[in-house]
């Protein structure tokens, strides 16, 4: 709902209210957009438009509010939560595309929107959130709910209602709440700043060689993107290796410098933590102390508490100790992994003691002794449109949906690709923006967004959704051919997309992605399973020159290879893990150094020298700059769903069986509806086991 959504985005200042109606009417933005489908029209939005219409949007939404509260008759599901959940439609319109396009391709003028909008936002949220009459009439509502004879829709909108003025401190009083907005307001800020920071870091550096043999055996398509990088950084020759993943981890892998290994390691492993004006240690630090502040004000023990109290785990405890029962076993397997790493790396003669930066080399080394595997072999299989043919592909063999492609549509960048997806009765399902490739106006990883969300009020609203990713760009005419994990993140976010375009619910706070936090990532990790089986690679693992189908040969050599390293994969995204649930059951807000919290969280976990966290605290954006704080554990606890869902479609004998699709299909389409764990055992008929994860992740 509505209130919730501002919590999320972080809340803001009274600004907006004298702006003429002249300049209302004017505003692309506030307009009504005479678009295909309704999207936004971006060929006629400009970056300057984007503040003042959220300016707008505030101010009409602080007139729906005080019409609710001075509302004169006795408050009812209809005039006031339903009235609330319908309240700044403007404001829902325009954020929603201002701040996936401020994500994905910013520019000056929209990051100076972001620092503004950032107070902005915190204290209209705030102004919502907190106010005792408002609250007031959502009470009166809530404790006649029994007898109201509510749709189960209506009375889950209603529970969450009072249950989220209730957790944003509405019944806090006097000064403990004008603090609680100050917290809120400041965060907010930070927040933003973390993310700008990081940004700046990322863009700023670069590895700059002329020498070739750098390189080693860099695919040639990353080699001219390596060399066009160079001139755009205004060099007369040579290659620029940046920390964009699509340029750094090939480069890892792949070159024989051990000392230019380790300054692109150190660079990444070192964002947001060289003492500059990007530093986001201090930020971070603050950041951590006033969310235990604002935790003890809303009665909570910890942050933790506070964050998890709205999750299917519930609880801190819970966490830690589903994260113990892995943990062992997955710094074991880590562990000996090391080992053959280093044996294979003093075979080569080479001196020194086995580091973090020689990981990723040695890995690749390893893989080819052992397996007669080498990445580069099957990156010629995997070519982007090729990928995103077969996630298509299994989009209709699973649920029957089509997919046509909108060459005339307004996009906000050149290289978007639109698709209008059709149901299996050939019906309008929603809109699909894919946005492929990594630049310096993007932030860094995979997302999904929603441009406008589904809802069924006064008629269906079908959903606008995006899904971003940070490829290698195409380069001098040549393909972009991804890695086999780059090629599954573009299914684990297509996951997310059909978790949005299913959407079947009535009100939009209860659409698609507005689940919990440790439900939303598994619908997204589920299509994972499809891609790595045989039958499903076969449909679009096509050689791009030739044609050729993925040979079995080199199916059997890759599922072998991937099941080393394994180790690492799961300790350093679990690092992370443990790192986010440490900084947030802090009790107190003093003021940590940084790096030695990091250290000394790792050192009690047992965390080996040569593996650093997935993400170090100076630039975990998920939980300082996103909605992820004491929830990245997430991701781990969504694959104990989606291992035993697609166990489910194996228990059925097949892969692609049309009954279970269609129960979770029916699942996804429900949204946040229900709790996440009913909706999962209307699928499968009981709680999921964690027995298949343990199998997958070779832990049994």
């Amino acid at each position: 709902m509505i209130v919730t959504a501002f919590v999320a985005c972080n809340e803001a200042k009274e600004s907006g209210e004298s702006t003429s109606k002249e300049t209302m009417t004017e505003n692309i933005l506030l307009a009504e957009w005479d678009t295909q489908f309704g999207v936004p029209p971006f060929d006629k939005i400009k970056s300057e438009d984007y503040f003042p219409a959220i300016e707008i949007a505030i101010a009409r939404h602080k007139e729906e509010i005080k019409a609710i509260i001075e509302n004169p008759d006795e408050p009812t599901f209809a005039n006031t939560i339903e009235a609330l959940e319908f309240s700044g439609a403007d404001l829902n319109k325009v954020s929603y595309v201002f701040y996936e396009v401020a994500g994905a391709n910013t520019d000056s003028i929209l990051q100076d929107a972001e620092e503004k909008l950032a107070p902005i936002m915190s204290s209209h949220g705030d102004d919502i959130n907190l106010n005792p009459e408002l609250f007031k009439r959502v009470k009166a509502v809530y404790d006649k709910r029994e007898t109201l004879n509510l749709e189960r829709v209506e009375l889950r909108l209603l529970e969450e209602t009072y249950k989220d003025f209730v957790r944003s401190g509405v019944n806090v009083e006097g000064e403990d709440k004008e603090r609680l907005k100050a917290i809120n307001t400041k965060l907010a800020e930070l927040s933003q700043k973390f993310g700008a920071n990081l940004l700046a870091e990322t863009n700023n550096f670069e590895f700059h060689t002329t020498n070739k043999e750098d390189l080693g055996n860099l695919p040639a398509s990353l080699v001219s993107l390596a060399e066009e990088e160079a001139i755009t950084r205004k060099h007369e020759d040579g290659y620029s290796i940046t920390l964009q993943r699509p340029s750094i981890n090939p480069f890892l892998q792949s070159s024989p410098n051990r000392d230019a290994r380790k300054v692109l390691f150190d660079g990444y492993a070192m964002r947001g933590n060289n003492g500059n004006e990007n530093d986001n240690t201090k930020i971070l630090s603050e950041m951590a102390a006033l969310r235990a502040e604002r935790a003890k004000l809303l009665g909570y023990e910890t942050h933790a508490h506070y964050k998890l109290s709205n999750s299917m785990a519930q609880t801190p405890e819970a966490v830690f100790g589903f994260m113990d029962k892995l943990w062992p076993s997955a710094l074991k397997m880590a562990k000996a992994e090391r080992e053959a790493l280093a044996v294979t790396m003093k075979k080569e003669g080479v001196e020194g003691e086995f580091t973090g930066s020689d990981w990723r080399h040695y890995v690749e080394k390893v893989r080819k002794e052992r397996y007669a595997y080498d990445e580069e072999e099957t990156r010629p299989y995997f070519e982007f449109n090729n990928v995103k043919a077969g996630v298509f592909q299994l989009a209709t063999d699973l649920f029957g949906l089509t997919f046509k492609e909108l060459k005339d549509i307004p996009r906000y960048h050149q290289d978007q690709q639109v698709f209008e997806v059709l149901d299996n009765d050939g019906s309008h399902l929603g809109i699909l923006y894919m946005d492929f490739f990594a630049r310096e106006s993007k932030r860094g990883g995979a997302w999904m967004n929603e441009l406008r969300g589904q809802s069924n009020v006064n008629g269906m609203i079908r959903p606008i959704v995006t899904n971003n990713f940070n490829y290698p760009a195409p380069s001098k005419g040549g393909p972009s051919l991804l890695s086999y994990s780059e090629a599954e993140t573009l299914f684990h976010e297509f996951g997310h997309a059909l978790h949005g375009l299913f959407s079947m619910t009535k009100y939009g706070s209860q659409a698609g992605t507005n689940v919990p936090r440790d439900f939303v990532e598994f619908p997204s990790q589920v299509m994972e399973n499809w891609m790595s089986e045989p039958e499903v690679l076969k449909t679009f693992a096509k050689h791009y020159q030739t044609g050729e189908v993925i040979p079995d040969e080199i199916i059997a050599k890759m599922k072998a290879a991937n099941s080393f390293n394994g180790g690492f994969g799961a300790v350093e995204y679990m690092a992370a893990a443990y790192l986010d649930m440490a900084w947030h059951t802090l009790k107190d807000s003093e003021h940590r150094d940084a790096n030695s919290f990091e250290k000394e969280a790792m050192d009690k976990l047992g965390l080996i020298d040569e593996i650093i966290p997935r993400y170090r605290s100076p630039y975990f954006s998920h939980i300082f700059d996103g909605g992820y704080s004491s929830g990245y554990y997430s991701y781990l606890w969504s694959e104990v769903l989606d291992a035993d869902a697609f166990q489910s479609f194996k228990d059925a004998g097949s892969i692609y069986d049309q009954e279970t699709a269609k129960r979770f299909r029916n699942m996804l389409s429900q949204g946040g509806s229900k709790p996440g764990m009913d909706l999962y055992v209307e699928f499968r008929g009981q709680e999921p086991e964690i027995a298949p994860l343990l199998k997958k992740k070779g832990f049994e």
